[in-house]
């Protein structure tokens, strides 16, 4: 019926011909020239009455035919859209109340047809349907903010990080100097705080601080961060390698934030981290209050209506930083974490162990379960032991004791039982100095023992009682060169009638 409108402006407005209108309009030149017959037989004329709509128009055109059925009520899609993020919303609920609003209205088929069309109009990351609190999505803009060193003149690159919640659209952004882990993880903990609650799912990309091993199937997700997910109560599904859908929400958010947030910046100068996110702050805020072009409301509006309700509470306090590494205690019961060695129950010994560091603590884990705890130690080298994680009496496990290293040494030859005797005393506890005797004693599987020998005395006569210097005179060879023979004491002085010694001359000296 609308084009019954059309043909008769453009042929009475426009002074198109008939073969132009059927051109213009996809219609058949018999249609057109029927039509206007019609329209001249009825007496119409241009413009038409304000008060014709369409059907009556159709009846005047074509009075033996029926008037049609005046159209249905049409559904609100904008609002559809918004309900179905509701948890357990459905088409069918909508088309429920639909018809209960209106008894005339469409039937289900013909609802949900007229959405689908209507939603295909919109872009890609509003097509999608995120369920109210279901979903965070995490990237980083491509873009970076150069930040000036205020001393030396020097630029640095800030990244920035960009998180967008599903339903609401609702965006958060902020300025970083680094991708690493520690970095990743605090700034989704800020996140958290800054939408004021936690998704049930995070979406990050597949970068290596969140995700180990990018597969479509079964991705490995960074031990830290899937214990920062189970302390929140969310849970950590990375978008697939290659589907850009599964993250087109934040793909957009990213480039929302580079178009309206980094552009914006593009003159301004920033000599600190903090002077660049407060620019970013006032200019997020901007954005999440700006009205959307082809829906209703703001970001903030969904974001107040839809996801806030849904999302999971804070917890008291902040997710502390942790790093996970695995380590092995050696044979003195200690295992090497960061350069230092902590001690963990002598029954361990041998075994691969899972290790925790926060800032203060070390904490080892065995089975799943806490076997030690020490405070973090930042020097090198230094031995943090727990009383109780010693055997009885000292007693290594598997047998291992200062007695039995001596009389290893000594079979070696008695240069190497003192070398083995000189470290065990340098340590304030012998077990302490079981890992240097047992590096020793692999030596001597490299080494013959005579050159093990050798290169015991040698350190033992410089002083040098550790495995490294026993180490360093073996490959260097030095246990087969000659020993540096002692400094001779020097001889008496000999007393003779026939010698003058410094007093005779004292005294001629005198004389003169």
């Amino acid at each position: 019926m609308r084009k019954n409108r059309e043909i008769l402006r453009l042929r009475y407005e426009a002074k198109l011909s008939s073969r132009q209108i059927s051109r213009s309009l996809s219609i058949a030149h018999s249609t057109v020239g029927d039509l206007l017959r019609r329209a001249q037989a009825a007496g119409l004329t241009w413009p038409l009455p304000e008060d014709m709509d369409d059907v009556a128009l159709q009846v005047l055109l074509y009075p033996g035919n029926p008037a049609p059925t005046r159209s249905r009520p049409e559904p609100d899609m904008a609002e559809i859209h918004r309900e179905l993020r509701r948890k357990g919303v459905t088409l069918q609920l909508l088309w429920a109340e639909y018809k209960q609003a209106n008894p005339d209205g469409y039937q289900y088929s013909q609802f949900c047809e007229r959405y689908r069309r209507w939603e295909s109009g919109l872009e890609v990351v509003l097509r999608q349907v995120h369920r109210a609190g279901e979903k965070m999505f995490l990237d980083f803009a491509g873009q970076t903010i150069p930040i000036i060193d205020p001393v030396t003149g020097e630029v640095h690159e800030a990244v920035v990080f960009v998180a967008v919640l599903g339903a609401s659209n609702y965006t958060y952004a902020e300025a970083l100097w680094s991708q690493d882990l520690e970095s990743w993880i605090g700034v989704n903990c800020r996140a958290f705080e800054f939408f004021g609650g936690v998704t049930a799912v995070l979406v990050p990309d597949n970068l290596k601080s969140g995700v180990t091993k990018a597969s479509s199937y079964d991705p490995v997700i960074n031990r830290t961060y899937a214990e920062m997910a189970g302390y929140y109560g969310t849970v950590v599904i990375p978008a697939r390698p290659f589907k850009p859908r599964d993250k087109a929400k934040v793909e957009t958010g990213v480039q929302v934030v580079e178009r309206w947030i980094l552009a914006s910046l593009r003159h301004r100068r920033f000599f600190s981290l903090a002077e660049a996110n407060k620019a970013i702050g006032e200019l997020l805020e901007e954005l999440n209050n700006k009205p959307f072009q082809k829906l209703e409301g703001t970001r903030r509006s969904l974001y107040e209506t839809l996801d806030r309700p849904a999302l999971k509470p804070l917890p008291a306090q902040r997710y502390e930083f942790a790093e996970w590494k695995k380590a092995r205690a050696n044979i003195d019961y200690h295992i090497q974490v960061e350069h230092n060695y902590y001690s963990v129950p002598h029954q361990l010994v041998h075994g691969e162990l899972d290790v925790r560091l926060t800032g203060a603590t070390i904490e080892v884990f065995h089975g799943g379960k806490r076997v030690a705890s020490h405070l973090r130690s930042y020097g090198k080298g230094q031995y943090i032991t727990d009383d109780q994680h010693r055997p009885a009496a000292h007693r290594k496990h598997l047998d291992w004791t200062p007695s039995r290293l001596v009389h290893w040494a000594q079979m070696i030859g008695p240069k190497t039982a003192q070398l083995v005797e000189a470290v065990l005393e340098a340590k304030p506890h012998p077990e302490q100095g079981y890992r240097a005797c047992l590096g020793i004693m692999r030596l001597g599987k490299r080494y013959t023992p005579e050159r093990l020998e050798a290169a015991a005395g040698r350190a033992v006569a410089a002083g040098a009682t550790n495995y490294h210097s026993v180490a360093s005179i073996l490959k260097r060879g030095l246990d087969r060169a000659p020993a540096v023979p002692a400094e001779a004491p020097p001889e008496p002085v000999q007393t003779h009638a026939n010698l003058r010694g410094p007093q005779y001359y004292s005294q001629q000296e005198v004389a003169r």
